[in-house]
């Protein structure tokens, strides 16, 4: 539901691992290297970076290191449509696999993490409402910081992220878009709107953004033949699985396994 680690006292960080959680890694002093999908990204002292539910990643610490790891699930965090577009607001847990390194106010982000860490140690009476609270003001703080720094400012729809949540809760179902939209209470006119204006295309081509990065990261790091991987997908042909794949990158499976694989 929820975890909070510092650095310090986490273990495995450097395997690479995969959950169903949102993930924040703040770095308070020294320096991370980070591995998320297939991308490597730096972390310094007084930088966040937030990673999705379901990107594959590890951490590797400096000597020096200090800062926080909170992890917590959309069940917990979400209570209402607010706290959904909170999540994703100017694409902090965003889907597309754009991980932002964001440079943060220490003095503010440190108190917040270090009080989570507290209630969640101590569980005095109320406790999980105090815990979301300051999640909140902590993605608060991190949108302020964006912003301040000339950030465009995005606004999520509730409805498409639940779309993306419920494309990736799916990929082995195949669902079309009119499927999705009779899922979500919705139509398909209005999945094409909102992923016209969040996306820049349409929900059928974000559905096969969405089935190729999660290809991705099997191909990565998973042991599963090609062929496995179709199915996983949804795709009842391999080789029309690899088609796919290819029009969508440029590599064939096997090519881009063989250049990215870890």
């Amino acid at each position: 539901m929820i975890e909070i680690h510092t650095l310090e006292n986490a273990t495995n960080l450097e395997q690479p691992r995969r959950i169903m959680r949102y993930v924040l890694v703040y770095c308070s002093s020294g320096e991370l290297h980070l591995i998320i999908d297939e991308m490597e990204i730096s972390l310094v002292a007084g930088q966040v970076i937030t990673i999705t539910s379901g990107q594959i990643h590890g951490i590797h610490p400096s000597l020096t290191s200090k800062g926080f790891i909170l992890e917590f699930t959309m069940d917990f965090f979400c209570k209402d449509d607010r706290d959904i577009e909170l999540i994703f607001h100017n694409g902090l847990f965003c889907h597309f696999g754009i991980n932002e390194v964001i440079g943060v106010d220490k003095g503010v982000v440190e108190p917040l993490l270090t009080g989570i860490q507290e209630e969640l140690q101590r569980q005095p009476y109320q406790y999980l409402i105090s815990i979301h609270s300051r999640i909140e003001l902590l993605l608060v703080a991190i949108n302020r910081a964006k912003v301040e720094k000339g950030g465009e400012i995005w606004k999520p729809d509730a409805l498409f992220l639940k779309f993306l949540e419920s494309v990736r809760g799916n990929f082995a179902h195949n669902f079309t878009v009119p499927q999705f939209a009779h899922q979500l209470g919705t139509t398909e006119i209005k999945l094409n709107e909102l992923a016209k204006n969040h996306a820049g295309k349409t929900a059928q081509n974000v559905i096969y953004g969405l089935v190729t990065s999660e290809a991705k990261r099997l191909l990565t790091y998973g042991d599963f033949s090609v062929k496995e991987i179709a199915y996983q997908l949804g795709f009842n042909d391999p080789f029309y699985f690899s088609n796919f794949f290819k029009r969508q990158t440029q590599l064939s499976p096997k090519a881009y396994r063989e250049k990215f694989a870890r």
